[in-house]
């Protein structure tokens, strides 16, 4: 590894002030390597590290929800954090209109521009390995999972609803989304299920089966109710965007 060129590897460079004095400074050098430490401190899976707000682009006769969530979150991001007042954004739609993109942009551009100390999280992923921390065999307890969660000044929370409901899935939410609202803490979600009510009541089996599922289905009316407390709602309609793209491609 080569010092820089600037500092010399030191880290500050001594600059003029507005006031005529020598000062010095960080080099950009060390600025840059914050920035990379605090974006691998977000733990930003691979597949969507290359994510950004200026690379989200909008394929031609697309829906025009998704020019306006793209606004959204631009705005977003210049709006944080005095405008906000503590509310993320919950991103809906269904699979593939890029909804993990625009959070993800959204995370490394306040990451990178507000050195805000951030974490994606995947919503499944999190779970499992919440259960997994009850076997005594495993030294990682629940407590230890969930601390960086209710931490982060700005939480990704990717893919709510995806695991199947039941009482415990139900309480972990409550406690990650209550937690997080009653500390005032950025929480932006992105879910596959329509942001509706659960439903279903007085429908036959085979009707329920048939019914498309909602995010109150998901994680109870309840968590719903207080996520529109937290996160203005960004709903994105459209063709899966990776389908698009192939048959673009290969069709």
């Amino acid at each position: 590894m080569t010092n820089c060129e600037i500092c010399g590897g030191v880290g500050l460079v001594r600059v003029i002030s507005p006031a005529g004095q020598w000062v010095s400074r960080a080099c950009e050098c060390q600025q840059m390597q914050r920035e990379e430490r605090r974006l691998a401190a977000a733990h930003i899976p691979e597949r969507y590290r290359h994510y950004d707000l200026d690379g989200y682009e909008i394929i031609r006769g697309a829906d025009s929800s998704l020019g306006r969530a793209h606004l959204t979150a631009r705005t977003f991001v210049e709006a944080y954090p005095v405008d906000t007042a503590g509310k993320g954004l919950l991103f809906t739609g269904s699979i593939g209109v890029g909804k993990t993109h625009l959070a993800v942009g959204v995370l490394r551009r306040l990451v990178r521009d507000r050195g805000v100390k951030g974490l994606f999280c995947d919503y499944r992923e999190l779970l499992k390995n919440i259960q997994n921390s009850y076997n005594p065999q495993v030294s990682t307890t629940e407590l230890e999972l969930l601390k960086p969660v209710f931490a982060a000044e700005v939480l990704v929370l990717d893919d709510l609803g995806a695991q199947k409901p039941n009482e415990w899935v139900w309480d972990t939410v409550a406690l990650i989304l209550n937690t997080r609202y009653n500390d005032k803490q950025t929480t932006i979600i992105t879910t596959n299920y329509p942001d509706l009510p659960a439903g279903g009541g007085g429908l036959s089996d085979p009707e329920r089966a048939a019914r498309e599922q909602t995010l109150g289905d998901r994680i109870g009316d309840r968590m719903r109710s207080r996520l529109a407390e937290m996160c203005v709602r960004v709903e994105m309609k459209g063709e899966d965007f990776r389908q698009t793209v192939k048959r673009a491609r290969f069709g």
